[in-house]
């Protein structure tokens, strides 16, 4: 599955795209924090009511692209209390460009199963999609980079035995749970040059071209094609 895009329709000469009509019952302590959270995704609030003791409706209007992970992301700034509605609107004039993912991906060098060690390590680089004693394969997105920029990282990697021994090395590697990625979840983090796999157990992200030397290729060839353009 590829990166979703929503249908472009041409009404009257100008381009138009779906938009949806969001409903957010919200305790009235996350107000500002839903209003924000929205506003970011370039959605218009139209109303705002209480509907109960210490809680509060509120209204919106947005894109269906804005909407792509926006559940999640109420559920998370909310602590779970939100109660999250939607309905279709109509086709209106494009909104113009959401923000981009402003960070890389964490990939796999190679295929294997994750190890302690290796996760530690690439821990370091990002925020981790999996957990331990995982199988991977080379290509497969793993995490998100600390970096604007994609990052090869080795999470299979074994320590080297040695006959000395280091003074924290009985010591446990602590590792940081990963962040469980929904598939709305999914679907919104997914870049261009990234498919998402679902099976009936998983859910797996990975780069169209699985080869780390073709992928390297690939860029060269791009950069070569602009420089030229």
């Amino acid at each position: 599955m590829s990166k979703p895009t929503v249908i472009i329709k041409e009404i009257e000469g100008v381009k138009c795209e779906p938009y949806e009509r969001l409903f957010v019952d919200t305790p009235d302590e996350y107000n500002g924090t839903v209003i924000d959270l929205i506003s970011q995704r370039k959605g218009e609030m139209v109303s705002m009511a209480p509907i109960s003791s210490g809680y509060t409706r509120i209204e919106f209007i947005i894109t269906s692209r804005g909407l792509f992970g926006a559940r999640s992301d109420l559920m998370t700034a909310t602590k779970g209390n939100a109660i999250v509605n939607t309905e279709f609107e109509g086709y209106s004039p494009l909104k113009g460009a959401l923000s981009a993912r402003a960070r890389g991906s964490l990939i796999a060098f190679e295929n294997g199963t994750t190890t302690s060690y290796g996760m530690y390590n690439a821990q370091d680089r990002g925020t981790m999609f999996i957990p331990n004693q995982l199988n991977v394969y080379e290509g497969m997105v793993i995490g998100e980079s600390n970096d604007s920029s994609d990052l090869v990282v080795n999470p299979c990697k074994k320590k080297h035995l040695t006959a000395v021994r280091s003074t924290g090395a009985d010591e446990a590697l602590r590792l940081v749970p990963p962040r469980v990625m929904t598939l709305e979840k999914c679907l919104e983090f997914i870049a261009d040059d990234e498919l998402l796999e679902v099976t009936p157990q998983s859910l797996r992200l990975r780069k169209k071209i699985l080869s780390n030397d073709l992928r390297a290729k690939q860029r060269a060839k791009d950069k070569l094609g602009m420089a030229n353009a």
